[in-house]
């Protein structure tokens, strides 16, 4: 009897110990799916336009915020040389929050911010 109990021990040691491993992937494929999304999210916003901003999804929150690292500088184009837009590069600071309020992770994205200044006018 004592025999079975002690391997009966040593099984559920085992099972809480895969279990546990199993709760730490979960929670590190959570957070790598919400890190997908946010980059991708990031990727539709013009941190020149909006440098602060959040939204909420299902599950999480995300708030940016930009700041400049480079001057605005015209850009170029062909054959005219100067560019409609004005450009300049951004580091967005993103953090993102779950539901319940508590931060989960942060990130740093190096984005290109733009603005139209001028009208294409041929003549």
């Amino acid at each position: 009897m004592v025999l079975i109990s002690g391997a009966g021990l040593a099984l559920f040691a085992w099972i809480n110990t895969e279990l546990s491993a199993l709760s730490r992937l979960q929670q590190t494929n959570a957070r790598v799916e919400a890190m997908v999304n946010v980059v991708e999210y990031m990727h539709t916003v013009n941190p020149m336009l909006s440098p602060e901003g959040g939204v909420s999804f299902a599950a999480y929150r995300l708030t940016w915020k930009a700041k400049a690292v480079t001057a605005v500088q015209d850009g170029v184009s062909y054959p005219r040389g100067m560019s409609l837009y004005q450009l300049a590069l951004y580091d967005n600071y993103v953090a993102v929050q779950q539901a319940d309020g508590t931060r989960w992770f942060d990130l740093t994205l190096r984005q290109v911010g733009y603005k139209r200044v001028r009208d294409n006018k041929l003549f």
